[in-house]
């Protein structure tokens, strides 16, 4: 069973790098997610990925990237606009994770969001990530942290 979740984790950790990419090519193209799906699907290392996640987070945070700019803006001193867009590419699958799907634990939403700052975004950018969505974790997690709202 533990190799099933390992295998899940993985899958999952693949869709989240290929989503980071698809995010950011968005905010620099504005292709509907329909596109960028259709784009990033047919790519050699989407087999590795976690397709139902990769195409139920792209369409949401596409959807809903508005609405996440707002909640940005209530835990960073940077305006979305401003951000370097890869970071702010990682910061709104980050987001949406911890607003959307309670059943990933926070720590492996910040664990993996920070990563991909590492891999992806500029020398300190994991840090802001891992700032940012920290505090977001209290608003979103913070019975799951154990800390009473």
């Amino acid at each position: 069973m533990t190799t099933r979740t390992d295998s899940s984790a993985r899958a999952r950790s693949a869709a989240r790098r290929l989503l980071v990419q698809a995010l950011y090519q968005r905010q620099m193209s504005a292709q509907p997610w329909q596109e960028l799906h259709r784009q990033f699907s047919a790519d050699p290392t989407f087999e590795r990925a976690d397709p139902e996640f990769f195409r139920v987070a792209l369409a949401a945070v596409c959807d809903e990237s508005a609405q996440l700019d707002v909640e940005l803006r209530l835990h960073s001193d940077i305006d979305p606009a401003r951000l370097d867009p890869v970071e702010h590419a990682i910061l709104y699958l980050g987001l949406w994770e911890l607003m959307a799907r309670p059943d990933i634990p926070y720590r492996v939403v910040i664990n993996e969001a920070v990563e991909l700052g590492k891999r992806f975004g500029a020398t300190d950018g994991h840090r802001y990530v891992n700032a940012v969505l920290d505090k977001a974790s209290r608003v979103h997690r913070g019975v799951e942290r154990g800390e009473v709202a």
